[in-house]
């Protein structure tokens, strides 16, 4: 009696197991790594305007930290790697509309974003930073002096920059543009007084035109971890890119890649 119940409790655990497994194995064949490998392709979506991340050379190539980190996870998936530059507002759209398969443009993990696409572990640290116009000098020491409509302070439209301004630096007269060497320029040339925005970024812009037109409080203000984007739903995608992204930061590339693209300027002679 005691066999026949162990084997009747055996056979409803199988029967229930066996759509579990069937229902894994669905997931499985969409998941994302499915789609690249019969592809042969890996499509990175990512905006070629953000220097030392993602830009473009003098012969119009795409180079910079993102897309060297995007061309070693094609090569982990045995696959081409094809980019595709993508304005940054129209990122996560062009995303689950299937015109890449991930991003990979220094963007910010937010809570906001998160509840559209899903994120890899962070593959780098950033923070917001202040590029001031020179006539500020020895009198602006801190974001927090900026805090008066006086003062015109810049970001780019739709970055974690326009919201650190909005939400640290509310009572600033806030203006925006679509890229950031507008923004830039505008410091430069004396028509704002601050841009708001990631340190790589305003560190390019300070050494290569800022010199003695502006200076950088360079200490960030927020926690921005940057990941990779991808769809939601995609648990095999998220585990193969989070194992990835833990290989390349423990056998030397990721190093190689930051010291490259944020510890050496040497790059920039490519792109003048």
């Amino acid at each position: 009696m005691k066999f026949l119940k162990a084997l009747i409790l055996a056979l409803l655990v199988a029967m229930i197991a066996l759509p579990a497994a069937a229902a894994d194995i669905e997931l499985a064949k969409k998941s994302t790594i499915s789609e690249v490998l019969k592809r042969g392709e890996l499509r990175v979506g990512f905006d070629a305007g953000y220097p030392p991340f993602e830009m473009t050379d003098k012969n119009g190539k795409y180079i910079g930290f993102d897309v060297d980190l995007g061309k070693e996870l094609a090569k982990a998936m045995g696959v081409k790697f094809v980019p595709v530059n993508t304005d940054f507002d129209g990122m996560v759209p062009s995303l689950l509309a299937d015109k890449f398969d991930i991003i990979i443009s220094g963007m910010t993990l937010t809570q906001e974003r998160n509840l559209k696409i899903g994120f890899s572990d962070p593959y780098i640290i950033m923070g917001q930073t202040v590029l001031v116009n020179a006539k500020h000098k020895g009198k602006i020491t801190s974001y927090k002096q900026l805090n008066d409509p006086k003062f015109i302070v810049i970001s780019r439209m739709g970055t974690t920059g326009e919201e650190a301004t909005k939400r640290y630096i509310p009572k600033a007269t806030y203006k925006s543009f679509e890229k950031e060497v507008d923004c830039a320029l505008e410091v430069i040339n004396g028509r704002a007084d601050a841009f708001v925005y990631d340190l790589p970024v305003n560190e390019v812009f300070q050494k290569q035109q800022g010199k003695d037109k502006t200076f950088l409080l360079n200490e960030p203000f927020t926690f921005e971890p940057m990941a990779i984007g991808l769809k939601q739903g995609d648990p095999d995608f998220l585990n193969f890119l989070n194992n990835f992204l833990r290989q390349i930061k423990n056998d030397g590339r990721y190093e190689r890649m930051y010291d490259k693209w944020l510890r050496s300027d040497e790059w920039q002679s490519q792109v003048k």
